[in-house]
C-alpha cells in the first residue's frame, strides 16, 4: 500500500520554495490533517532531494518501513503523499533511503509535536486553539517599542518551580503561578531559554532538533499555547531563544537528512561547531534559510510570541569562530565574515518586522561587529535590540572587587557612556553567568554577607538604571546562593529570610520606577536620556548621573557610593530647585539594608555644582544606591 498522490503543493509553492522566499512553509510541509475525497487522513511533505525513496512508518502501520511510499514533485526535492486513517496524536518518522545504500529513520524537520524525550519521533498534530489575549494583541506595540520600559525575567520552565516528587511544573501549572510572579515583581516580559523540543535535557534547549514543536517534556502545543495566553491576559509579553546558529548530530534530526549534508554544510570548516560539537546550518541553501526563517514566523504567527531573542550571532558572523588558523575557509572576499550568514540575519529581520511590526528580534552577540541593532537599509543587520556583553563583564568585573580597591577600576562603570549608544542596547544578567563555577550574582559579591547582599542591590540598580532595557536570570530576584542548576528548582525556602525577600521586593521596586518613571525607560536607546553629574570621583568610588526623558517627564538624579564608607554632606548638581525627593534608597531597611539616607529628601539650593544651575547636599549610604525626583512646585496661590 503507497500514500496516494494527490498533490497538495502547488506550482508556486514549488517555485517559491525552492527559490527560498515561501514563509508559510509550515502550513505545506511537514504532517497536516487533512480530507481528500471525502476521506479523512493525514498528508505528509518532507524535503530530501538525493533520496532515492522516502516512506512513512509509524502507529498507524507497525512502523513498516516499505508500506507507505511518498511521491516525488518534479525536481523540487520535496516528497508527498496522503495517508488514509492517519489522525491526531499518531506518531510516526520519515524512512529515508538515500545514496550509496543509506537509511534511516528521521523525525520530520516540520512537525508540530514530537514523542516525549528520550522517543523521538514525531506526531500528527492540530494546533487549534481559541485564543484570549486580544486586548494585549492589540495593544503590544506600546509595551514592545524602543520608548517602553521592557524588563525581561530569563528562565528555563524545567528548574523554575518543582513538584515534591522532584517533577517538573507542566505549561499549564506555570501557567497558573508563573503569570502571578512576574507580574507582582513588575517584570514587562519572561523569556524562555528554548522549548523548542530538544532531545537532551542538559542542552538547556540549545541543541534543538524540533524547530516547529515545543517540547513535549511539560505538555501538548495547545498547553504551551494556554501558558502564553495566560502570561498576555496578566500583561506579560513572552520572548523564545531561538537558535539558528547549529543542530545537534542526532541521527534522527536534520544530519545527514537525505544521505547528503543537506542542511549543514559537507566540509566540516564550514559546517560542524568545535565549541559545542554540533553542525553549522548551510545558509546559502536557498530551502535552509528558509527553513529557519519559516521556524521564527511560525513561533510569531501560531503561538503569539512577542519577541525572538537569536542565540550565539557572533558564531554565525565569523567564520573563523574558535577555529585555529587553518580549520576555517574565507568567504571569497579572502576574509573571515560569513557573508551567507549575513543576508540570512538580515532577510531574517526584514521578515519578521515586515510581518509582525509590533515585535521585536533580540541578538546575542558579543563581539564589535558594527550596526547590529541599526535597519538593514542603513547596512545593518536589522536587529530591534542587542545584549550588551561588554556592559555585563565590566561591571561584573568591577562588583567582584574589594571594595577598597574600587578606585583602581573606576573606568569599568564608566567606559560604557562611550558606546552606550551605539547599538539598541538591552543589559543582561543572564543564565551564562551563573554556571560551570562562576557561582550565583550573590556568591560573586565581595565582603560578608550584609556586604554581598548591599552589593548584589547596588548591582541591579546599576542595571535598571543605565540607559537600556533590562534581563535578569531567573533566581538573582531574591539573591539565591547557589548555581543554577538544571535538575533542581530554585532556592525558594530563601524568600523565608527577610533580607532574601528584602532583594526581592527591592526588584519590584526597581521595576515599578522603571515602569512609572518615563526618564528611566523612554530614552534607553536615545542618547538625550543620560547626561553625566559625577563621573570622574574615583578616588571615593562614586557615581551619578540624570535619566531624561521628553520634555514633559521629570528628570531622575541617580547616584551611587560603591563603597561601605557613609558620604554625608556629597554634593550633587541637579537642573531645578524645591525638593528632590528620594525615590528609592537600596540601604532602606525594607530591603536589608542600615537604614541610612536623607529623611525622604533633600531641597535643592541656589549653588551651582557640576554644571548644574542647583545642588543639593546629600548622604550616600554605604554600598547603596538612591534615586532621587524634583517634586513639582505648588501653583501660585495653592494652600499650604
Amino acid at each position: 500500500m503507497t500514500a496516494t498522490d494527490r498533490s497538495w503543493l502547488s506550482a508556486d509553492d514549488l517555485h517559491l520554495f525552492n527559490e527560498g522566499r515561501h514563509y508559510h512553509l509550515y502550513e505545506k510541509l511537514g504532517s497536516h490533517v487533512a480530507e481528500a475525497d471525502g476521506r479523512r487522513g493525514a498528508r505528509f511533505a518532507v524535503w530530501a532531494p538525493s533520496a532515492h525513496r522516502m516512506t512513512v512508518t509509524g502507529d498507524f502501520n507497525g512502523w513498516n518501513p516499505d508500506s507507505h511510499a511518498l511521491q516525488q514533485r518534479g525536481s523540487s526535492g520535496l516528497w508527498e503523499g496522503f495517508i488514509e486513517g492517519v489522525g491526531p496524536g499518531t506518531r510516526y518518522k520519515y524512512h529515508v533511503r538515500g545514496p550509496n545504500g543509506y537509511t534511516f529513520d528521521k523525525a520530520d524537520p516540520y512537525a508540530f509535536s514530537c514523542e516525549v524525550a528520550p522517543d523521538t519521533g514525531s506526531v500528527v498534530t492540530d494546533l487549534a486553539y481559541t485564543w484570549a489575549d486580544t486586548e494585549w494583541m492589540t495593544h503590544r506595540n506600546g509595551r514592545n517599542g524602543l520608548t517602553a520600559p521592557v524588563s525581561v525575567y530569563e528562565m528555563h520552565i524545567g528548574s523554575w518551580r518543582r513538584k515534591p516528587d522532584g517533577t517538573s511544573l507542566s505549561y499549564r501549572e506555570l501557567a497558573t503561578a508563573l503569570p502571578e510572579y512576574l507580574a507582582n515583581h513588575g517584570f514587562t516580559h519572561v523569556e524562555f531559554l528554548p522549548v523548542m523540543e530538544h532531545p537532551f535535557y542538559g542542552s538547556w534547549g540549545y541543541q534543538m532538533t524540533g524547530f516547529f514543536a515545543p517540547t513535549s517534556r511539560y505538555g501538548s502545543p495547545q498547553d504551551f499555547m494556554h501558558l502564553i495566553d495566560a502570561l498576555h491576559q496578566r500583561g506579560v509579553g513572552v520572548i523564545l531563544d531561538w537558535v539558528p546558529s547549529h543542530f545537534p548530530c542526532d541521527g534522527h534530526g536534520l544530519s545527514y537528512f537525505d544521505g547528503t549534508h543537506l542542511y549543514e554544510h559537507a566540509d566540516r570548516r564550514q559546517g560542524y561547531q568545535p565549541d559545542w560539537g554540533s553542525y553549522i546550518f548551510n545558509y546559502g541553501r536557498n530551502e535552509v534559510a528558509n527553513f529557519l526563517i519559516n521556524s521564527a514566523l511560525f513561533w510569531l504567527e501560531k503561538y503569539h510570541i512577542d519577541g525572538i531573542r537569536v542565540d550565539a550571532v557572533a558564531s554565525m558572523l565569523y567564520l573563523d569562530y574558535s577555529r585555529k588558523e587553518g580549520e576555517w575557509i574565507p568567504n571569497k572576499y579572502g576574509g573571515r565574515e560569513n557573508l551567507e550568514a549575513v543576508a540570512f540575519l538580515r532577510r531574517f529581520n526584514e521578515q519578521v518586522y515586515d510581518r509582525f511590526p509590533d515585535v521585536h528580534t533580540f541578538a546575542e552577540e558579543s563581539t564589535a561587529w558594527p550596526s547590529v541593532s541599526r535597519p538593514t537599509y542603513l547596512g545593518g543587520l536589522g536587529f530591534g535590540l542587542k545584549w550588551d556583553m561588554g556592559w555585563m563583564h565590566d561591571t561584573l568585573k568591577y562588583m567582584a572587587e574589594d571594595p577598597v580597591n574600587r578606585k583602581y577600576h573606576h573606568n569599568q562603570l564608566t567606559f560604557r557612556s562611550v558606546y552606550a549608544h551605539s547599538e539598541n542596547f538591552i543589559l543582561p544578567l543572564s543564565h551564562d553567568e551563573v554556571v560551570h563555577g562562576k557561582k550565583s550574582l550573590l556568591d560573586k559579591m565581595p565582603g560578608d554577607e550584609w556586604q554581598k547582599r548591599a552589593n548584589l542591590r547596588l548591582l541591579l540598580g546599576d542595571q535598571w538604571t543605565q540607559p537600556g532595557k533590562k534581563l535578569l536570570f531567573m533566581g538573582g530576584e531574591f539573591g539565591q546562593w547557589r548555581e543554577w542548576n538544571h535538575d533542581a528548582a530554585l532556592e525558594w525556602h530563601l524568600l523565608d529570610d527577610p533580607k532574601h525577600a528584602g532583594i526581592a521586593r527591592w526588584i519590584g521596586d526597581l521595576n515599578h520606577a522603571y515602569r512609572s518613571e518615563p526618564a528611566l525607560h523612554a530614552k534607553d536607546c536615545d542618547p538625550a536620556g543620560f547626561r553625566w553629574i559625577e563621573g570622574n570621583d574615583g578616588e571615593q568610588s562614586i557615581l551619578a548621573y540624570l535619566r531624561l526623558g521628553f520634555e514633559q517627564d521629570p528628570p531622575i538624579l541617580v547616584a551611587f557610593n560603591f563603597t561601605p564608607v557613609i558620604r554625608r554632606n556629597y554634593r550633587l548638581g541637579v537642573p531645578a530647585k524645591g525638593l528632590w525627593t528620594e525615590l528609592l534608597n537600596s540601604d532602606g531597611t525594607i530591603y536589608g539594608g542600615s537604614g541610612q539616607g536623607n529623611l525622604g529628601g533633600v531641597e535643592a539650593v541656589p549653588v551651582p555644582s557640576q554644571g548644574q544651575p542647583y545642588s543639593i547636599p546629600v548622604t550616600l549610604p554605604p554600598l547603596a544606591m538612591l534615586l532621587f525626583k524634583p517634586t513639582p512646585a505648588k501653583p501660585s496661590g495653592a494652600k499650604r
